[in-house]
């Protein structure tokens, strides 16, 4: 029997000042729920985000985890509107299933 779990859309909170002369605009503040797949790869781990293909990797669970946000947080800082709106998949679906095989 399969089990799937389904990710409901990444929640946004935006905080935002309309502009007028001599206003000081705080900048757009989201939280996008994400998703991180962790596996082993040889003597570490490898970390991905499906969501946005976006992998990094480290020593230990913990320490790929870490380095996956990062590698987000980099990503978000650095790329345009437009590129986040291409690569970012909303629904992800995580699903475990059993294969005979041979």
């Amino acid at each position: 029997m399969s089990a799937i779990r389904h990710r409901s859309p990444s929640s946004t909170v935006i905080r935002h000042l309309g502009c007028h002369r001599g206003c000081h605009n705080e900048a757009v503040q989201r939280t996008e729920h994400l998703t991180a797949i962790i596996e082993r790869e040889d003597s570490g781990y490898v970390a991905l985000c499906p969501e946005l293909d976006i992998a990094s990797q480290g020593d230990t669970v913990e320490a790929a985890s870490k380095n996956l946000r990062e590698a987000l947080e980099l990503f978000f800082e650095s790329a345009s509107s437009s590129e986040v709106r291409e690569r970012l998949h909303r629904e992800v679906y995580v699903t475990h299933f059993d294969l005979k095989v041979g």
